[in-house]
């Protein structure tokens, strides 16, 4: 009989990989459209969803603290805390649809999170069964080469950059951020100037995934 762990890892990764493949036939769908429909669709046949597994993923933090998965909680946290903060903190709250939520870096966002998610989450789901092939395995350590660049440059970035007259106008989060003695927009800034430097660090972790993952493949069919 599977351990618990395994079942409950299996169930998870799983239906995670179901929900952002939901999300990718959505926003696959917009393509049908004018450029400019799709790309003010996008967040309204996705974004509903995606804020909803993106606030589920909290557990992977938790997966790294208590050692379910051999993952770095801090790494885990840094990646679902960027991730988050945009969705619910800043998109969902500018509801815009023409300058920001319709804006095409949020269609491009949306598209380079779906495609390494489904990708990603059904490697752990099938890995979890030790029936992985070897090809999945490789496009998991292999895709996010450029689907990170830009999901993160044209993408988020991009989006967060269009977002700065709407966060200052409304000043939003003015009764939290007062504490600080700053403002959100203030912080907003401090987030684009970091977010290059912190992204590398999430980048680089996973190029010495794809070293040490891909090195074992191919061990295996030397072997």
């Amino acid at each position: 009989m599977a351990h618990p762990s395994r079942l409950y890892l299996l169930a998870y990764n799983s239906l995670h990989s179901l929900g952002w493949f939901l999300a990718l036939l959505r926003l696959l769908a917009c393509l049908a459209l004018p450029v400019s429909a799709s790309a003010r669709s996008a967040y309204a046949v996705a974004g509903d969803l995606i804020c909803f597994l993106q606030t589920c993923a909290v557990l992977e933090t938790v997966h790294a603290a208590v050692g379910l998965v051999p993952t770095s909680p801090f790494l885990a946290f840094l990646q679902w805390g960027g991730r988050t903060h945009f969705v619910l903190a800043l998109l969902r709250q500018i509801p815009e649809v023409k300058m920001v939520q319709g804006s095409p870096s949020v269609f491009i966002t949306f598209m380079a999170w779906s495609i390494s998610e489904v990708i990603r989450y059904s490697h752990y789901a099938l890995t979890t069964l030790k029936v992985c092939p070897a090809w999945l395995t490789y496009l998991r350590y292999t895709a996010f080469i450029p689907l990170y660049p830009v999901g993160v440059g044209p993408g988020e970035m991009w989006t967060m950059y269009q977002a700065l007259p709407f966060v200052k106008e409304r000043d939003l989060y003015s009764g939290f951020f007062a504490k600080f003695f700053m403002g959100y927009h203030s912080f907003l800034v401090g987030v684009l100037l970091c977010y290059p430097f912190l992204w590398l660090k999430l980048y680089l972790h996973v190029f010495k995934q794809r070293k040490s993952k891909l090195g074992k493949v191919d061990r295996k069919k030397r072997v």
